[in-house]
């Protein structure tokens, strides 16, 4: 009887998992038996391990081999489980040393040739085998991706003969290194390219500066989609760990590309026809959902009444928490979900409610229709609220040039960087993210700041979370403007923002 180990990992969100590959072969009837609650594509495993081992010239001895995942309660899912099965199997046939495997953890997809194909989760497993002292065996196109965790040898062959020529010491590989980080100039739209739209633009950068949730409401081809093009050219690059963060997520998705981290925010755009779990996450194998992808960044949600209603509210929760929590009967996983949330939708279904010439004959009960798709809490958390009129052609044509994007996020910058200097490195990233106590130290209102916002709130019916949203959106309004303490006029153009003019309910 003969026995062999190796680690790897599986991963609950974007945590990695240990798990132990242990391979026995034993007498008895020739089987090959892979145990552990394994799925379809780890059951699967075994014939590929079969293929890629009759392409090095080997055959799989005439005993019994058993296929352990420990530990066994914990489900097996993805693609990634053939390279440690294969290396396991080939030190239990004695092909390979087993203390060579003692130091390493491996992961990785087998062709039926016995080349190693990339897989998802290689950043995380990376971490997780740096963590437990351990080297990691990934493919060769994601060595540079698992080179970001800094500590421990990082092994990525393109085959398995590679892999076995540098165990028996025939050939050496050199360790991946990781991608250099590309800071570069944002290269996308323009913010000059809008003409006239100032109240909308004024808005616009607000909500960039302190990262705050944004609803613009008008006719079609006002210019919405176009304004929200251009709000990723406003925001900072990530830090350091916000990079690590975003790209831990996109590794697990499978959408990390050439081993890069990502740098900039991301800027998700999903169609208004993607279900529940493709906005929050989801599926069989509880993958991370839209949200999480825009972590750090802006979810953008275009003709947001037509996304399907339980998916809307299904967003109430990782708006407030942050965080995207996919409950499964035998287990729940959590995904980072801090978005930047940015819809834009027409006044009613034919878009041009309160243009007499042009809207229906069922206005104005078709707006009021329109906007029942989305509930009050919904809008509530929304900050920022503006209309989007459309600019008439005559007008465009002799309008200058706006201001550009660069100057604009300039300010933005400063504006980010007075927040990181008042919350620190271990606080909140912005002061839409700022709440309970920090917000009560932070947000200084004057007198009279205050107690236009006591009365304000009595006024207009604010709710807790309006009254809290409001402070935060003036304390952004007076960073932007370079003041210590949030003054009347910034609580002033606060309130008028967290009006819901086009809308039939109240703040």
């Amino acid at each position: 009887m003969s026995l062999a180990r190796i680690a790897t990992f599986a991963f609950a969100g974007i945590q990695a998992v240990p798990v132990e590959v242990q391979v026995q072969l034993a007498p008895g009837l020739p089987a090959f038996l892979v145990v552990g609650l394994a799925d379809k594509a780890v059951a699967e495993s075994r014939e590929r391990v079969r293929a890629a081992l009759t392409g090095l010239g080997l055959a799989l001895p005439a005993k019994r081999v058993l296929v352990n995942l420990a530990p066994a309660d914990l489900a097996k899912e993805g693609s990634h489980y053939d390279l440690p099965i294969a290396l396991a199997l080939l030190a239990a046939m004695e092909v390979i040393p087993r203390d060579e495997l003692a130091g390493f953890a491996a992961l990785g997809e087998l062709s039926l040739d016995g080349s190693i194909l990339p897989v998802a989760g290689v950043l995380p497993a990376a971490l997780g085998a740096s963590a437990r002292s351990l080297g990691l065996i990934c493919p060769a196109a994601q060595g540079g991706e698992a080179a970001w965790a800094g500590r421990g040898e990082v092994l990525a062959p393109a085959d398995l003969p590679m892999l076995l020529n540098h165990f028996r010491g025939v050939q050496v590989m050199s360790p991946p290194q990781p991608p250099a980080l590309q800071h570069e100039e944002w290269r996308g739209p323009c913010l000059s390219e809008v003409k006239g739209q100032e109240t909308a633009k004024r808005g616009l950068e607000i909500a960039a500066a302190g990262g705050h949730n944004l609803l613009m409401i008008g006719p079609p081809g006002a210019g919405k989609s176009m304004l929200a093009a251009r709000l990723p050219g406003l925001l900072p690059e990530l830090t350091p760990s916000e990079a690590l963060e975003l790209s831990m997520i996109h590794s697990v998705a499978g959408l990390l590309r050439d081993g890069r981290l990502l740098t900039r925010p991301p800027f998700r755009e999903p169609h208004h026809s993607a279900s529940q779990a493709a906005l929050i996450g989801g599926g069989n194998r509880a993958r991370p959902g839209e949200i999480s992808l825009a972590h750090h960044g802006v979810l953008f949600l275009d003709e947001w009444p037509e996304f399907p209603r339980p998916a809307l509210e299904a967003l109430r929760q990782p708006m407030e928490t942050g965080r995207a929590v996919i409950a499964r009967a035998n287990a729940h996983v959590s995904y980072p979900a801090r978005f930047q949330c940015i819809a834009a939708m027409n006044p009613c279904r034919c878009g041009h409610l309160g243009e007499t010439a042009r809207e229906c004959s069922r206005a104005p009960r078709c707006g009021e229709e329109y906007s029942d798709k989305l509930s009050g809490p919904l809008l509530d958390r929304m900050d920022i609220t503006i209309e989007v009129q459309g600019v008439p052609a005559a007008e465009m044509a002799r309008a200058p040039a706006g201001e550009p994007t660069r100057n604009v996020a300039a300010r933005v910058q400063a504006a980010r960087g007075i927040q990181r200097a008042r919350y620190g490195e271990e606080g909140p990233r912005h002061n839409a993210a700022a709440d309970g106590t920090i917000l009560q130290d932070t947000a200084r209102l004057d007198v009279e700041a205050k107690h236009l916002l006591e009365q304000a709130a009595e006024r207009l019916g604010l709710s807790a979370r309006g009254f809290v949203r409001t402070i935060r959106l003036s304390r952004t309004i007076a960073d932007l403007a370079g003041f210590a303490d949030v003054r009347r006029a910034h609580v002033a153009e606060a309130l008028a923002y967290r009006g819901r003019r086009g809308l039939r309910r109240a703040a």
